[in-house]
């Protein structure tokens, strides 16, 4: 392999799996490009004002700190058991990391991957076949008002779910209306008691949702509602019992005191909260600017109707599975991630800590050389780790290095 070029490697994504995956493939003797839609970490930053579960050892990587130490040796990380923002985060480590010499002439920010096919080959052709490889990647990618197309012999899917949201309908599709009001529905995670306080402030909201999102929200609002007692929220949650799952001598602390909060705001009526279990949300009228919304669903069998100020709907996001549409790839039936990691997390039980050890094969698809990893690879299940997806970036970078196709540093 010495005399011929480096690898070029097509990276989607400058979060957190995305950069770390740059960096060590750097360090192996890769050509890189990341591609990245809008800013280094945008989804995190859209989430930045939230406490991390995890705290910072489990969310960083010892490659990642000596990188950016032997730029700045002088530079101050959180201690490893602090849980930190999101925002936090993108300053302290991420931000940081990208701009190190390894990284900062390989990334294109506001720069979106279209489509990722294979030059040669149609989807159809030589199913499953090991001579796809021998063809490279195209990428149709856009810059600005421009087009234009990128070789790659390897692409990482860094991408992650969190552009894409899920819908509040009953059984996963759109209810009744929803797609026009889309645009005023609050998909993803606001800043409830800081830059977005003054839309929440004396307002009617209903929360449609159990999973953390769902629940930071609600006690976001809670805690507005102190401020203001006008303040009032409407909680529908799909099952019956305490909308938010807890796990005994749960060690991800801020996980734990989040789902306590929660619960009892559900199980008490506290911080002017309603909690509605058993809500299958039918439709969504949207009722004009600053007018609201008249949302309608069944309730253990009966139609119950609510006219409120805000909506937020936080059900859950899912992967983008279009990009690679022209590619051979296995994807699970029930959460669109590649199928032998999808089966492997079966064994998971729901808690993020408990992800079952797993090999190389897990991350291979039939399209050789293209992998889905962090938050992407586990598809609609949302127990990811971002330790999860730096062990990935090891197991890829170990396939490629017995396939002769980089060398360690």
């Amino acid at each position: 392999m010495a005399s011929k070029r480096p690898i070029r490697v097509a990276i989607i994504g400058a979060g957190p799996i995305g950069l770390e995956a740059a960096l060590r493939l750097r360090q192996w003797g890769a050509q890189v490009r990341v591609f990245e839609k809008g800013r280094i970490a945008e989804h995190v930053r859209q989430w930045g004002h939230v406490t991390m579960f995890s705290p910072f050892g489990m969310n960083s990587t010892s490659a990642g700190i000596l990188a950016i130490r032997e730029e700045n040796c002088h530079h101050s990380f959180p201690e490893p058991q602090q849980c930190i923002t999101g925002h936090e985060y993108v300053s302290c480590y991420l931000e940081p990391l990208a701009r190190t010499h390894w990284l900062r002439d390989c990334i294109q920010t506001n720069t979106q991957v279209l489509r990722v096919g294979r030059s040669q080959f149609l989807k159809e052709d030589l199913p499953g076949g090991r001579q796809r490889g021998s063809a490279c990647f195209r990428l149709l990618v856009r810059q600005g008002d421009q087009e234009i197309i990128e070789e790659a012999d390897v692409v990482l899917d860094c991408s992650g779910t969190y552009a894409q949201h899920r819908w509040l309908g009953e059984g996963g599709i759109p209810a009744l209306g929803e797609m026009g009001a889309q645009g005023q529905i609050r998909y993803t995670l606001e800043d409830i008691t800081g830059t977005r306080a003054e839309h929440y402030r004396g307002r009617t909201v209903m929360v449609v949702g159990s999973g953390y999102s769902a629940a930071t929200a609600v006690c976001a609002l809670a805690q507005l509602a102190e401020q203001e007692p006008a303040t009032w929220t409407v909680w529908l949650t799909r099952r019956d019992g305490p909308p938010i799952r807890r796990f005994p001598h749960d060690p991800l602390v801020e996980r734990d005191r989040l789902a306590q909060q929660a619960n009892r705001l559900a199980a008490r009526g506290e911080g002017n909260v309603e909690h509605v279990p058993q809500a299958h949300v039918q439709s969504v009228e949207f009722l004009g600017p600053d007018k609201g919304f008249r949302v309608r669903a069944r309730v253990q069998g009966k139609t119950r109707t609510w006219e409120v100020e805000r909506l937020v709907a936080h059900v859950g996001y899912s992967p983008d599975y279009e990009l690679y549409r022209e590619l051979q790839i296995h994807e699970c039936y029930a959460t669109l991630g590649p199928m032998r990691l999808s089966a492997a997390l079966l064994q998971m039980g729901g808690d993020c800590l408990q992800a079952p050890t797993v090999g190389v094969d897990t991350l291979r698809n039939p399209e050789p050389n293209f992998f889905i990893l962090g938050a992407k690879s586990y598809g609609r299940n949302s127990a990811f780790l971002l330790q999860t997806g730096f062990a990935q970036i090891e197991m890829v970078l170990s396939l490629l290095q017995q396939e002769g196709l980089v060398g360690q540093r």
